[in-house]
């Protein structure tokens, strides 16, 4: 009988510990709820695509030309994260700018008046073309339409961008291009 109810109460036990496990994902931050899609494009490449010499550490390592569109009304700034997820430390960003004026377009090597740059992996400003030291690495340019602008300073890095833009962002979107050095 003993062991009956020694099973009997470890079965509520392990219901108990399940619903209060759950409870808290119920109450979880829903800011991404309503987020929309843009839609990220390039003419130098397409989405899964190579990104071009000139655009790299073998070539002239300029930001590409950018066209963000489905921009939702209430957006009164845009960012912008470049992140490797193949190096081999981690993930590694090459870019980072906010406060850039709704735009549907960012022109090649440009970074639009009143744009804030932060810090990058390599622990500088500015973009920083894809590089990898092997293999065929992943180019992420994630867009996100904000409601907001922010007063981060050119020291911050990407943490401190996604805390700023938690609750703020009204819609993203990713164009992924792909690269390997010669």
């Amino acid at each position: 009988m003993k062991k009956g109810r020694r099973v009997i109460l470890l079965i509520c036990l392990l219901a108990l510990l399940t619903e209060c496990i759950q409870k808290p994902a119920a109450l979880e931050d829903n800011s991404m709820a309503n987020v929309k899609q843009l839609k990220v494009e390039s003419t130098a490449f397409a989405d899964n695509e190579p990104i071009p010499d000139k655009y790299t550490c073998n070539g002239n390592d300029t930001s590409p030309p950018l066209m963000v569109t489905g921009i939702p009304n209430g957006t009164k700034s845009l960012a912008l994260v470049v992140e490797d997820p193949d190096a081999p430390s981690g993930l590694w960003i090459h870019w980072l700018v906010w406060n850039m004026p709704v735009a549907s377009e960012l022109k090649e090597d440009n970074v639009p008046a009143g744009a804030l740059q932060g810090t990058t992996s390599e622990g500088s400003t500015g973009y920083h073309g894809p590089c990898p030291p092997s293999g065929t690495h992943r180019y992420m340019f994630k867009a996100y339409a904000l409601d907001t602008l922010f007063t981060l300073s050119s020291k911050s890095k990407k943490p401190d961008l996604d805390k700023a833009m938690h609750g703020h962002i009204l819609a993203q979107g990713t164009l992924t291009g792909l690269y390997s050095r010669k």
